[in-house]
């Protein structure tokens, strides 16, 4: 929302507003987290689901202060669906590709984010 004010201030055509987010809360030395980067980091950002949410990265240890989780994350990796400043929805814990992937399709669709354009 701000960019769009910012935008519409400076009389420039407005950049397209990314409505949500999937927060990855990793944390050094966490095995899962790594096998999500062998198996899904690379090829994340190409996909629909990437488009729909891009991939923002925070520490366990250092949690952004202008998200509104729902309870502290504690386990990583614990991916959370966010909309401004506000979690929809989370995936504690990585099972393997398969799950997470379908998990974090029907989450997207539950929370009306939508297809990419």
């Amino acid at each position: 929302m701000k960019r769009l004010a910012l935008a519409l201030l400076l009389g420039c055509v407005p950049l397209p507003i990314i409505a949500a987010e999937l927060v990855m809360v990793e944390q050094e030395g966490c095995h899962w987290c790594a096998q999500w980067n062998a198996e899904i980091a690379d090829i994340y950002p190409k996909t629909d689901e990437g488009t729909r949410a891009p991939l923002h990265r925070v520490d366990l240890r250092d949690l952004p202060d202008d998200i509104e989780f729902t309870s502290p994350p504690v386990f990583t990796p614990t991916f959370v669906l966010v909309e401004g400043d506000k979690e929809l929805a989370r995936i504690e814990g990585y099972a393997g590709d398969e799950f997470f992937w379908f998990v974090l399709r029907k989450l997207l669709d539950e929370n009306g984010v939508p297809a990419a354009e």
